[in-house]
């Protein structure tokens, strides 16, 4: 396992749940962390917890002109991006006769068109130095067909289509491209359907924690210079998908 000291990561959602919890993992591999989202006062708390000259970047991912806001304030404040975790994303689902159209935009911006911008731009920077990693988080959703969850896995289908791509297309650059595919982990993201009344998925059976995704997380940041880990699954020990 490589270690990651003066590493810089930038992990997006990185207010609570899985996102914080890969930054905390990043940060005790040795990284410094670029922490992205819309609470700034959480991320300014959870910079200073971190410390090794990790800093906040407060903004919605969903902006059109987020991810290069971004971009350009790492490469101004640190001069290169070393690990990229694209992890900010929501959920809505419902059954078609519920389903509330004026999620659809919302959705597909935070959890495609974000990703695909934010990758793309680094990608580039990576590219021209040589050297990073791009790791997106999906859900097993992607590969679920279901009911009410069309729309959220369709977009994460699209996701990891659009990574196994980028992936290939990179390869041999030194630029490393994988994805971490969470089964059912309490976080915020349930919010929505507890606040319409809707059982969430986490409230059927003992979900994981977002330290079990952000374990999976700095396994592929760390693997060795030989491989290219594309993939990992990693679901609940009661997932039954």
């Amino acid at each position: 396992m490589n270690n990651l000291e003066g590493q810089i990561a930038i992990v997006t959602g990185a207010s609570s749940g899985i996102g914080a919890a890969s930054a905390r993992a990043l940060a005790e591999a040795g990284a410094t962390l670029v922490l992205v989202a819309r609470r700034a006062d959480r991320l300014s708390a959870l910079a200073e917890e971190l410390g090794r000259g990790s800093t906040a970047f407060a903004a919605d991912m969903a902006d059109p002109d987020a991810p290069q806001r971004l971009h350009d304030f790492v490469l101004e404040r640190f001069g290169r991006a070393d690990i990229l975790v694209n992890n900010a994303g929501m959920l809505h689902a419902a059954p078609i006769d519920a389903f509330d159209l004026d999620q659809l935009r919302p959705m597909i911006a935070i959890n495609y068109e974000a990703v695909v911008r934010a990758s793309t731009l680094f990608a580039r920077t990576m590219k021209a130095a040589g050297k990073g990693q791009i790791i997106n988080i999906s859900s097993i959703g992607a590969n679920i067909t279901a009911p009410g969850v069309g729309v959220y896995g369709g977009l994460k289908r699209a996701l990891e289509s659009f990574t196994d791509c980028l992936r290939v297309e990179l390869a041999g650059t030194g630029v490393k491209v994988g994805i971490v595919a969470p089964g059912t982990t309490s976080t915020e993201i349930f919010e929505d359907m507890k606040a319409r009344g809707q059982p969430s998925w986490d409230s059927f059976i003992p979900p994981m924690q977002p330290q079990d995704i952000a374990d999976a997380v700095v396994v592929i940041a760390q693997q060795s210079e030989r491989t290219n880990i594309a993939r990992i699954h990693v679901y609940a020990a009661a997932d039954s998908y």
